[in-house]
Order: C-alpha cells, then structure tokens, then sequence
C-alpha cells in the first residue's frame, strides 16, 4: 500500500511505517491527500509552498513528538490543516512564511535642509566650495 493508498482514519501501526510513508510524499497535495485534508486546488496551486513550509514551522514548534505512530500522524494531520488554513483566510505576503517578506522594511530618515546646509559650512571642516553664500 502506498502513502497516497492510506486510509486517514487508519494511520500507520508503526513509526517506522510512517517515515517511509512520510518519504514518498512529493508535493502539498500529497500531504494533504495523505493525511486526509480536504483542500481547494486553486489555494494550493498558488501556495503550496507556503502551506509546506508552515507545516514544517509548526513541526519545530513542537518539543517532544508523540512516541505512538496514531498520535503522531493526528499531530502532523492537524499542524498540517492548521498551515493549509492559514493560507485559506490570509495571503503569503500577510504571513511572511519565507525570509523574502520577513525583512524589514526600509526605514525613513528625514534630514532637513538647514542641517544638510550646515554641515557644508561647518567651520570645522572649512567651507564647502559649493556652499551657497548667505
């Protein structure tokens, strides 16, 4: 039986089983299908790397995985269907999963004109050739 075979009401007996299940996934549908999630092909066509990526996120949120394969394939099931609902009700820019949208934006600085004037004429550094004469 293959990954895309499996029931999602009956997940793997062992974890072992469920790595090598885990393994043959390819793509955001896989998983979904996988784990029994229904989706919209239209949101995961557009952000299945999104949805993937906050899957993995939410996986290393969690400090101590669950010992039993059952427990563990509900975990991912549902930190899965959290991720893909995400991007459900919000946008990939909104949720700045990948490091492109995570950068801060530039910040504004405001130098008046009269200090960029005095800094010219400043007697310390002599007077600029351009300076204006006032």
């Amino acid at each position: 039986m293959t990954p895309l075979d499996q029931d999602p009401q009956h997940p793997p007996a062992s974890l072992d089983d469920f790595e090598c299940e885990l393994d043959e996934l390819e793509s955001a549908e896989d998983f979904l299908n996988y784990f029994g999630i229904g989706f919209e092909p239209a949101v995961v066509q557009v952000n299945r790397l999104h949805i993937l990526q906050r899957f993995h996120d939410y996986l290393d949120e969690i400090e101590e995985l669950p010992d039993s394969a059952p427990t563990r394939y509900r975990l991912y099931a549902d930190l899965l269907h959290g991720a893909y609902r995400d991007f459900v009700t919000s946008d990939a820019r909104t949720e700045k999963v990948f490091r492109v949208f995570q950068r801060a934006q530039p910040r504004q600085v405001s130098v008046g004109l009269d200090q960029l004037l005095a800094s010219r004429t400043n007697p310390a550094n002599g007077p600029s050739q351009d300076a204006p004469t006032i």
